[in-house]
């Protein structure tokens, strides 16, 4: 971990990543308990009510967060060696003499690695350097063999970047507010490995698979005030590694675990001169639930006299997300003794002016041709979805943020004749929030995009109503196996063209219900609408609303 950008303090974190069992039971503590979470310093309240307070107070007290990224980088190998990266192996089993720390080893430099932080670097506007230095953090854990990590303290390897990300606010929640977070460096290190904690033997078992495995740590500045903004920068931070490719970015196998600095204060610009907590987080719920309740915790011990002692803090299972515990006091961090790495040059990158002549291209890193090859970011994908398809801000947020789901409606879009607006309607409203309600991600969804397209042609083409388009869409979620088509024909659903047919069903609602008709006729034409519903009852939702309304109306005239 590098110096933490909320105050003067070199810090780090001791947190263990969580066992697969714990990170079960908070996965479904935080799925099942979101509603309950303490919105007080939510986007809305903090943004909003706060600052409305703070011109009124200038004594009110106000918050800032940082965030430490680290993300594993998508590489074969390690950062230092040739053993394999893999989630999951069986433990010890991808450690190399060098990863074990045995005497005489030496680190050799992956070629990958170096490509991906300089990827990433450009990606978040971040200034290359041409020339970067490795050093040495010594720290002793159980799990990291060297007693030292080999990082870039002094002159990472890229500075100086920003990282956009947008924010749907509003009681609707159709207000898009656009916001940045500065990056103070991006910087390549080496993992620890593993400790595996047997209470029932009270004894700690080492899997030094991870170690070695090379990291990106990213420090973003203190430009966040609340959880929700938190959140909202690591994910759009997420979306854009995985677009780059430099990181699969997967939360639940750990390839992104974000440490998160908090300083509170009552003048704005002693903002992050004051004290901070550390944590480290699995989930973006758990990194909404511990921020918020991290700055009330704050606020409760200023407001009452209190100070706010530097430290570290995690989580605590058995209280429930949010509520965290002391697992370290900052005093440890003055010993950390950063020194020059020995038996690594510093790190040369190039481009096209300064790669010497004759240089072997496999041999030397050029940044304007890594520059190239950058792919359509998250950003540039909302901007598209919006100016192609006239799709509102928020809309397109949805489709990017959540996995798949853009690829899926471009698939709908392209097979179907109904507008894109109507289609994103249908997927944002219906299919998503059947998805969340299952726990299910868009690659296992039972609905296709070739079933939703050829529904919404029938719809489209008049063949069936939009309530009978609703009740294939619930048949087509159960998975049977049938095509929209097939559930029209065999429930015959389709359409009643029939005016004769219409007609006759309209008069004999009429005639059952004289009362309704003369409300209608003494002037009350609301109660049409119930003639109407009576009718699309009866024809099981198969008649043309219109066609209908305009058949009452002329006969209760």
């Amino acid at each position: 971990m590098a110096a933490s950008s909320v105050g003067s303090c070199v810090v780090c974190s001791c947190i263990n990543r969580v066992s697969p069992s714990q990170r079960h039971l908070l996965r479904t503590f935080t799925y099942n308990s979101f509603f309950i979470r303490n919105v007080r310093t939510s986007y809305l309240c903090f943004q909003n009510q706060v600052q409305a307070q703070i011109k009124s107070d200038p004594r009110q007290l106000v918050a800032v967060v940082g965030l430490e990224v680290h993300a594993q980088i998508h590489s074969k190998s390690k950062l230092f060696s040739g053993s394999h990266v893999k989630f999951s192996a069986p433990p010890n089993s991808l450690v190399s003499f060098f990863d074990a720390s045995l005497p005489g080893t030496l680190p050799v430099l992956n070629r990958r690695c170096v490509e991906a932080a300089v990827m990433t670097g450009l990606a978040l506007n971040c200034t290359i350097n041409k020339k970067s230095l490795f050093d040495r953090k010594h720290y002793f854990y159980a799990d990291l063999p060297a007693g030292y990590q080999i990082t870039q303290q002094r002159v990472p390897i890229a500075v100086n970047g920003s990282l956009a990300y947008s924010l749907v606010v509003g009681q609707k929640r159709k207000e898009v507010v656009t916001k940045s977070v500065r990056i103070k460096q991006i910087q390549l290190e080496q993992d620890s490995g593993k400790s595996l904690h047997d209470d029932s033997r009270s004894q700690t078992l080492i899997d030094l698979n991870r170690a070695g495995v090379g990291l990106m740590e990213l420090v973003m500045e203190p430009d966040m005030c609340c959880g929700e903004e938190a959140a909202t920068a690591v994910r759009e931070l997420q979306l854009i590694l995985q677009a780059l490719g430099t990181s699969q970015a997967n939360m639940s196998d750990n390839d992104v675990l974000s440490d998160l600095s908090l300083s509170s204060a009552h003048d704005p610009s002693k903002q992050g001169s004051l004290k901070r907590e550390i944590a480290s987080f699995i989930t973006l719920d758990l990194l909404i639930f511990s921020t918020d309740y991290e700055i009330e915790r704050q606020m409760a011990v200023l407001e009452s006299g209190g100070v706010v002692v530097n430290e570290t803090r995690a989580f605590d299972f058995k209280s429930g997300p949010g509520i965290t515990l002391i697992v370290l006091n900052f005093i440890f961090f003055f010993s950390l003794r950063f020194m020059p790495e020995p038996n690594l040059p510093p790190l040369i990158v190039y481009d096209r002016q300064t790669v010497p002549p004759n240089a072997d291209p496999q041999q030397v890193i050029n940044v304007d041709w890594i520059r190239e090859q950058l792919p359509q970011l998250p950003q540039m994908k909302r901007r598209h979805l919006v100016e192609h398809y006239g799709l509102l801000p928020e809309h397109s947020i949805t489709l990017v943020n959540e996995d798949g789901l853009m690829d899926y409606f471009v698939s709908v879009v392209q097979e179907t004749t109904t507008e894109p607006k109507k289609v994103v309607g249908w997927i944002i409203k219906d299919l998503l929030a059947l998805l969340k309600q299952h726990s299910l991600n868009v690659s296992q969804s039972p609905i296709s995009p070739s079933s939703l397209a050829e529904l919404l042609n029938l719809l489209e083409a008049g063949k069936i109503s939009s309530s009978v388009a609703k009740l294939v869409f619930q048949e087509l979620w159960r998975g049977t196996g049938r095509s929209a088509s097939q559930i029209v024909q065999e429930q015959d659903l389709s359409m009643v063209h029939d005016r004769g047919a219409i007609q006759q069903i309209c008069q004999a609602v009429i005639d059952s219900h004289q009362e309704e008709v003369r409300a209608i006729q003494g002037g009350n034409k609301r109660v049409l609408n119930r003639l109407v519903g009576l009718v699309q009852k009866e024809v099981k939702g198969r008649a043309d609303p219109v066609q209908v309304r305009a058949i009452l109306e002329e006969k209760t005239s």
